[in-house]
């Protein structure tokens, strides 16, 4: 079995199997055999049953009588779901994904912003002004970059004051997350922090309008990002193609 550095037996198997399911290796409607698990992951019998418990918690699994255990339909999966985000978006995300994500934050972030302008509190200043250091000491470190963003617009959705507007954070973060894995790893990006300091200060001013607009410049900052890397991936592979092949 792949391990995944931090979690137990139990998680390593959930993390496996769901990994697996959402990469397609399992389509939908096929019936799964929790034999062949156990001999895959080499654990027991237990760890395999407990994970797919998990998993049909998440809507990936159903078990009926007669039927054994199958994969369910991936409208029935629980897309939101924390974990279901992080493993679409862990190895080779799709453009369909990358896209539903950065529409999501079109729509969450600007109205998060207008409510943080009028409604932040001198913590929740703080909290993005520490998240805004962190960003600028991280330099080049790639890892620290992404976790300093993160808290930013953690703290930017926290500063809304909306219990139900704060837990789409878990979308933010697999949008972002993907994003700037994928932007911050090629180490060829656009300086982020003077759009980040002018959402900031709008919103410390308490003027929604212009932290609605430095969303804006933000969302489309990193769009130009993203799509110059990726286009970059596809010139790569283009050139590698046309390359003269070694004769014998």
């Amino acid at each position: 079995m792949v391990t995944h550095p931090g979690k137990g037996l139990h998680g390593q198997a959930v993390e496996e199997l769901g990994r697996r399911i959402i990469r397609g290796d399992y389509p939908p409607g096929s019936v799964v055999d929790p034999v062949k698990f156990e001999t895959e992951l080499g654990v027991s019998k237990t760890v395999v049953r407990e994970a797919m418990r998990v998993l049909a918690s998440k809507g990936l699994l159903e078990s009926k009588q007669k039927r054994g255990t199958t994969i369910r339909p991936r409208a029935d999966w629980n897309l939101l779901d924390s974990d279901l985000l992080r493993w679409q978006g862990s190895s080779a995300p799709t453009d369909g994904f990358l896209e539903d994500l950065a529409e999501v934050r079109a729509i969450v972030e600007p109205a998060g912003a207008r409510l943080a302008a009028a409604r932040r509190t001198p913590s929740d200043l703080d909290a993005m002004r520490q998240a805004l250091e962190a960003m600028a000491a991280a330099g080049t470190d790639a890892d620290a970059m992404v976790e300093a963003d993160l808290a930013f617009h953690r703290a930017l959705l926290d500063a809304a004051h909306n219990e139900l507007l704060s837990r789409m954070e878990v979308v933010i973060e697999a949008g972002l997350r993907v994003r700037d894995r994928i932007v911050h790893g090629a180490r060829h990006f656009s300086d982020s922090i003077p759009v980040h300091r002018e959402l900031l200060d709008a919103v410390e001013a308490g003027d929604p309008d212009a932290a609605v607009a430095a969303v804006a410049s933000l969302l489309a900052q990193a769009s130009d990002d993203l799509a110059a890397v990726r286009a970059g991936e596809d010139h790569d592979d283009a050139a590698t193609d046309t390359l003269p092949k070694e004769t014998p």
